[in-house]
């Protein structure tokens, strides 16, 4: 399939700003290039002997998205177009201009292996399937994944704030709900850390492939986890197959959908049962603040990494 590449000549400033605003018009994926050096801890995380050399950073970035080249995209693109004007009254977006080329599958779909390497979180190793590593340190668990064509290696400042979270208030035997599951990675940190099982959902007919994948690469059971294609905001008939009575509820996916999701948890979880939300770019904080104190969950914490927000909440 041949697919049309949209590039976005922006600010190394604005790049999370325009990927969150890119996922909430529907966007599935983007690449970001730019020339930002690795900082000492980056560096110690990654595997790897002799680092590229860049050239010089001059805070400029390129966004790319990719659409099918045989469907009439005009409207989406003038959408986009409308949402960065917006985007200037707040951060710097650079010249904002936007060029077209094309590509083909494997371009965009494989060629991205070649950056995604072993990194940890709170002494939990997480690397790709297709790289062996001695294991020469003491882990808390080792957590393999392979994306495929769905979100989430792990290495998103969302993902990140959301295993920290799930670290800390997690206890062995819990059980967990995954909205927005992704390719799975937290449901198999879930398991590795001890949780008794895992329910996930997303509205990505491909996650349910990739995390039954991650769950095997990782040694798990599909016993452990129940996975269903669905949208758990509206669909009564999902949330009737989820239950309730979840010891922890994790959605990692962007304050848009959060917002009306919320109202929704309460149902989901036992009392004193705890939420956690990321996928908050900070300047939606409170409007997600604002639907889970809606909600009746009381807010316990509110972490920040880079442009991100993970907010933490009690029933």
């Amino acid at each position: 399939m041949k697919w049309k590449k949209y590039t976005i000549q922006s600010t190394t400033q604005a790049e999370d700003f325009i990927s969150s605003m890119l996922a909430d018009l529907g966007v599935e994926g983007v690449q970001i290039e730019d020339f930002v050096p690795l900082s000492a801890e980056d560096k110690e995380k990654m595997y790897i002997d002799i680092l590229p050399e860049l050239p010089p950073d001059e805070g400029i970035a390129y966004i790319s998205f990719f659409l099918e080249a045989d469907r009439e995209q005009e409207e989406l693109l003038m959408q986009v177009r409308q949402e960065l004007e917006e985007l200037r009254t707040f951060v710097d977006i650079g010249s904002g201009e936007m060029t077209q080329g094309e590509t083909e599958d494997q371009d965009w779909i494989n060629n991205w292996k070649q950056y995604f390497k072993a990194f940890t979180i709170e002494n939990i190793l997480i690397k790709p399937t297709w790289e062996s590593l001695p294991l020469e340190e003491h882990y808390r668990c080792v957590v393999e994944i392979d994306p495929g064509t769905s979100f989430g290696t792990g290495k998103h400042e969302t993902t990140q704030l959301c295993i920290r979270q799930i670290c800390k208030y997690m206890k062995p035997q819990d059980r967990v709900l995954d909205v927005g599951c992704g390719s799975g990675i937290l449901s198999v940190v879930s398991l590795k850390l001890g949780a008794g099982s895992v329910v996930g959902t997303d509205i990505d007919p491909v996650c349910m492939q990739a995390t039954a994948d991650n769950m095997k690469v990782n040694g798990l059971s599909m016993e452990q986890g129940k996975f269903y294609h669905g949208n758990l905001i509206d669909d009564i008939s999902l949330q009737k197959k989820v239950g309730g009575e979840y010891d922890i509820v994790v959605a990692n996916i962007l304050a848009d959908i959060i917002i009306p999701l919320t109202p929704v948890i309460p149902g989901c979880l036992k009392k004193g049962g705890i939420y956690i939300t990321s996928g908050i770019i900070n300047f939606k904080e409170e409007a997600v603040k604002q639907a889970i104190q809606e909600a009746g969950l009381e807010i316990l914490e509110i972490s920040r990494q880079g442009e991100w927000v993970s907010i933490t909440a009690r029933k």
